[in-house]
């Protein structure tokens, strides 16, 4: 095949896979999810989601037959509700985290109430289930006893709280110290060795987008292995025997359990829709760290540097996370998001720039080499192996690589994935502003639709001031249209403007690039012909 077509219709391949990968993206919804405040799970009398067939002393494998029908009481009431200045966490009379609200602004729901993360019906945080099954029977029927106060303050440090329940074979205590931040120390004791598991619950739930994340369970083992079940994808067979820590987590926030010094045997059963759950195997004197709340950066990395690897992009995490990183520190400088990506975009841009330009370059050559092109091509149309041939020897007289031109496209889809998933699940830009007044939080779509308009204008002005040789009507009718194509998706759909600022800003530099590529070579063009003519009158 001719190099000239390759290299156009990758140009064109490129082009489609931006429809096809954002498309796709949008409208691939994961589960429904209900957000309900913790109000009404208590009003309601329902305990969530409890397994009363566990397993036995040997395995888990009788959890993971568990029945998973909910279990409906009039037992259930709340012992305790622990308050920070950023959260409220009640605690039901069977030792689990029942409810869990933020109370930040920027996490406030459509009509206003705070956001609640943990589903009425789904199975909680700090749940215990014995491998005995009569005992776990009887657990479920036995409240706990608290002797604290109902109301209990860790805005200015951390409280304890100890919960007990005396069962016909065994007493079992939960002592929990939480933190302001949502962070909590975990201390489970039972007077007989009687084999159980825990649980840091159902995954949290943030919001009901119908963008391609990643949520599910998370485990990270001693050699640093890390394992990810994603919702609908558990097998129920997946363990980690010796696991750092293991994360139930959404879009925007994650329910964890941690011990990085000796820790933990994490196994995962198969809930309805093939969604994972994660257990912990008990010990009589049992001690994990535990976190539930937003998945922020400087938060989880204040507990510890690793539970930052909660912070899941999917494929491009390996070049999301450093993306991530850059962010965060230009934030931490010019203290504004949108500004903090506007100088991220310059800085990828400025990286990229030496290749750019050879790119941009071989673009304008090509296009002077047109005319010779079409030559050839009818000179040799009945021979395209010769006619490959001397069009291999022009390139290499003038100095020109055919797929230069795409270099710089091809650089810029890995750049705009892994961006895309950055600015897709960074909590930070949840509540972010850039302009007051007009973008108010990167994290939603523009209100006015300006940002997704000037992205579409941009790119059909660098197209206009991009050299170009395509000689298919077809191809070149596409690449016309893109623009509006792209510009009409983003309105359409409602993506973050934080996502549609990078695109914005970085046509806006290319269109730059462009200008000072096309003078620079206007002016090699001029010498050139100068130098041509020179030699010429010698």
């Amino acid at each position: 095949m001719e190099q000239q077509d390759l290299n156009r219709r990758l140009l064109l391949a490129l082009a489609l896979s931006f429809f096809v990968f954002i498309g796709f993206s949008y409208l691939s919804s994961p589960q429904k999810q209900s957000v309900q405040n913790a109000e009404q799970t208590t009003a309601n009398h329902q305990t969530p989601v409890a397994h009363k067939n566990v397993a036995p002393q040997t395995a888990i494998k009788a959890v993971k037959k568990a029945n998973t029908a909910p279990i409906t009481t009039n037992k259930q009431t709340l012992l305790a509700e622990v308050t920070s200045d950023t959260f409220k966490m009640s605690i039901d009379n069977f030792g689990r985290i029942v409810a869990f609200e933020l109370l930040e602004d920027k996490y406030k729901t459509d009509d206003g109430k705070n956001l609640q993360i943990l589903g009425a019906n789904e199975v909680k945080p700090l749940e215990v289930r014995f491998s005995d099954t009569s005992l776990n029977e009887e657990a479920f029927n036995t409240p706990y006893r608290y002797d604290g106060s109902m109301n209990v303050d860790v805005t200015h440090g951390a409280q304890t709280l100890t919960f007990v329940q005396k069962l016909s074979g065994v007493t079992l205590t939960k002592k929990i110290t939480i933190e302001p931040t949502g962070a909590y120390r975990l201390e489970v004791t039972t007077s007989e060795a009687k084999p159980y598991f825990i649980t840091p619950g159902h995954r949290p739930m943030a919001d009901n987008s119908r963008y391609l994340l990643v949520r599910g369970a998370l485990a990270k083992s001693n050699d640093n292995v890390v394992l990810i079940v994603e919702d609908g994808k558990a097998k129920g067979n997946e363990e980690v025997k010796d696991a750092k820590f293991a994360t139930a987590f959404d879009r925007y926030v994650a329910s964890i359990f941690y011990n990085f010094k000796e820790g933990m045997h994490v196994s995962i059963v198969k809930e309805k829709d093939d969604n994972p759950l994660i257990f912990v195997e008990g010990k009589q004197n049992l001690h994990l760290g535990g976190y539930i709340g937003p998945k922020e950066y400087h938060i989880l990395k204040s507990i510890n540097p690793e539970l930052t690897d909660n912070i899941e992009f999917g494929f491009f995490t390996f070049l999301s996370r450093p993306f991530y990183k850059v962010l965060l520190w230009i934030e931490s400088i010019v203290g504004n998001w949108g500004w903090a990506i506007v100088l991220f975009t310059l800085l990828v841009k400025l990286i990229l720039f030496p290749l750019s330009y050879k790119g941009m370059m071989s673009m304008q050559k090509l296009k002077d080499l047109a005319p010779k092109m079409k030559e050839l091509k009818a000179k040799y149309k009945d021979d395209p192996a010769k006619m490959n041939m001397k069009m291999m020897e022009m390139y290499k007289k003038e100095g020109v690589n055919p797929m230069g031109g795409c270099l710089p496209m091809l650089l810029q889809i890995p750049v705009f994935f892994a961006l895309y998933r950055v600015l897709l699940n960074a909590d930070e830009l949840q509540g972010a502003h850039w302009i007051h007044g007009w973008i108010e939080n990167l994290a939603v779509a523009d209100p006015y639709y300006i940002l997704p308009v000037l992205m579409g204008a941009s790119m059909w002005f660098q197209q206009r001031i991009t050299p170009n040789n395509f000689t298919d009507p077809l191809q070149e009718k596409i690449f016309k249209w893109f623009p509006v194509g792209m510009a009409l998706m983003f309105i359409i759909m409602p993506f973050p403007s934080g996502l549609v600022l990078y695109w914005v800003v970085n046509n806006t530099f290319t269109i730059g690039q462009q200008y000072v590529i096309n003078k620079a070579y206007a002016k090699h063009k001029a010498s050139a012909i100068a130098a041509h003519h020179k030699g010429k009158d010698n």
